[in-house]
């Protein structure tokens, strides 16, 4: 069964992006549907979609723990399949749903599914766990690849990220004292969140018109 999708931004945009929700929280979660709103803002067509295991969440408000992200690959492709996209796609996602779009972006691409993709928050690390990597895959990653990252995210903050040695075709746009939400905290930062979703979208958009 095809996964249903939230559309945002114009039918006939020129680029698509499919993005998966983090582990803990659902597609229309505030922080998504913040980022959404701010990516249809630029122009660019949104469609958001659940693995399996939170679509289930509506419905008998389990709250057992997500899968490992490995095995949700198979949703992923199976996503993209069902939107069926007309044009340029851009995978990825926030949290987890980056994590799971860039285990499966290669293979995609190589067949000509996929332009690039994109990752909000990227979870290098559990939090407080900065030795449990998970940054392997991404040092032979082929597609076209944008990371967008709060400075101070506890999933991999910019000192360490810096050390990790990312080849240079992935692209990392660093947001002045944001966290996981990319959330600034304004009284320190001189940044609202508005300010950093605003300057992520605009990213975005300009790296998708290099992909064309």
């Amino acid at each position: 069964m095809s996964p249903p999708f939230l559309f945002d931004g114009p039918d006939d945009a020129p680029v698509t992006l499919l993005l998966a929700h983090g582990s803990g929280a659902p597609m229309d979660s505030a922080a998504m549907n913040a980022a959404t709103a701010a990516l249809a803002a630029e122009g660019l067509r949104v469609a958001r979609f659940e693995f399996s295991y939170m679509a289930a969440r509506r419905i008998d408000g389990s709250r057992k723990p997500p899968p490992k992200a490995e095995t949700l690959n198979p949703e992923f492709v199976a996503a993209v399949a069902a939107l069926g996209a007309k044009g340029p796609l851009i995978i990825g996602g926030k949290s987890m749903g980056g994590r799971v779009a860039s285990m499966v972006a290669d293979e995609l691409h190589a067949k000509g599914k996929v332009a690039g993709l994109v990752c909000l928050g990227y979870p290098f690390h559990p939090p407080e766990k900065p030795a449990q990597l998970r940054t392997t895959h991404l040092m032979d990653l082929k597609v076209p690849t944008l990371i967008c990252q709060g400075t101070r995210d506890p999933f991999g903050t910019k000192d360490e990220v810096l050390g990790y040695d990312l080849p240079e075709r992935i692209r990392i746009l660093w947001l002045e004292d944001g966290d996981h939400d990319l959330k600034p905290r304004k009284s320190l930062s001189g940044f609202s969140a508005a300010d950093h979703l605003a300057t992520m979208a605009r990213t975005v958009k300009a790296w998708t018109e290099t992909l064309r």
